[in-house]
């Protein structure tokens, strides 16, 4: 499936780094004639197998910090490269040096490759607003929000490994480089699609367009443990940037404001008249509708929606 799409690209990598995070099945002796045929195209390909599993965090930590080329193209699944994918993503970083990171959207096939008639970015709920802010430079703003970068359609420069490597404390790999790509005007998208984005039992998105009951009749326990899970990140993100993270001051304020929010949300007084203070208060600031979705946010909150 993958590495074969990458083998059939129309510009070919030049190195393949995979590592195996201490698999118990097939998988081992399966990427080892994988990695003969790339190799017979050109292609150097660094295998690593760790003794111990490292988490996939940490795992991509080492394939990234183990790849030379300029441009570092993540994957991680079984996903299919379209042949144009590697030609237009070098392309647009030739064209604009400033970039760092840039993803993209993928099209949605079920577990035989069909397609399943839906985007990731449509799944996602990445609207037209949210893509016409990225090009204009405010994708740091955006992911302060929700992440809408999915690795699997991402490459960056090598160079930004370096800036945000190690990957800081609760923060999954592709939204973290994300956001410090995000922080330097780094960050952009190509809308295209040229992933085909696998679908099957073991997918954490899924192809399943979320109903009206499933955004706002949102679980209340789950909603709880996204927010404490929410200011956890920001903290490790305040935490960084104190530890050198380079960020305007403007945007240091920003996360400020957007952890401030984060903990009242994810620290409501169960009685109502109390909570009613509080959600007030943070409709007052303007944070509902700079870091969360408004109004829907506000009634989900001050409902205390189970």
């Amino acid at each position: 499936g993958q590495l074969r799409s990458i083998a059939a690209q129309r510009r070919r990598p030049d190195q393949v780094v995979i590592c195996d995070d201490c698999s118990s099945d097939s998988t081992w002796s399966c990427l080892q004639q994988e990695a003969e045929t790339l190799r017979g195209l050109g292609i150097q390909v660094d295998l690593h197998r760790h003794a111990a599993n490292q988490g996939y965090v940490r795992n991509f930590e080492y394939a990234l910090r183990h790849c030379r080329g300029d441009i570092v193209f993540l994957c991680d699944q079984d996903d299919v490269w379209h042949p144009d994918k590697v030609a237009e993503f070098a392309a647009a970083f030739e064209r604009r040096p400033a970039l760092t990171m840039l993803h993209g959207d993928a099209r949605l096939v079920d577990g035989q490759g069909e397609p399943l008639g839906a985007r990731l970015f449509e799944v996602l709920e990445v609207g037209a607003d949210d893509i016409a802010r990225e090009h204009r430079g405010e994708a740091f703003e955006v992911l302060l929000g929700r992440n809408v970068v999915t690795g699997a359609t991402a490459a960056l420069r090598r160079g930004l490994v370096d800036v945000a490597l190690p990957v800081a404390p609760g923060w999954i790999h592709d939204e973290w480089l994300a956001l410090v790509a995000a922080a330097g005007d780094g960050l952009d998208c190509l809308e295209p699609p040229l992933v085909d984005y696998r679908q099957h039992g073991g997918n954490q998105v899924g192809a399943r367009r979320r109903g009206v009951r499933d955004r706002v009749m949102h679980d209340g326990a789950a909603r709880r443990a996204y927010l404490t899970k929410r200011v956890a990140q920001l903290e490790a993100l305040s935490a960084r940037i104190d530890d050198g993270l380079v960020l305007s001051a403007e945007r240091r304020t920003m996360v400020q404001q957007r952890l401030l929010h984060a903990r009242a949300r994810a620290a409501l007084p169960g009685s109502f008249w109390a909570r009613a203070r509080q959600v007030w208060g943070e409709y007052r600031s303007g944070r509902y509708t700079r870091f969360s979705n408004g109004l829907r946010s506000l009634a989900i909150d001050l409902l205390d929606v189970k």
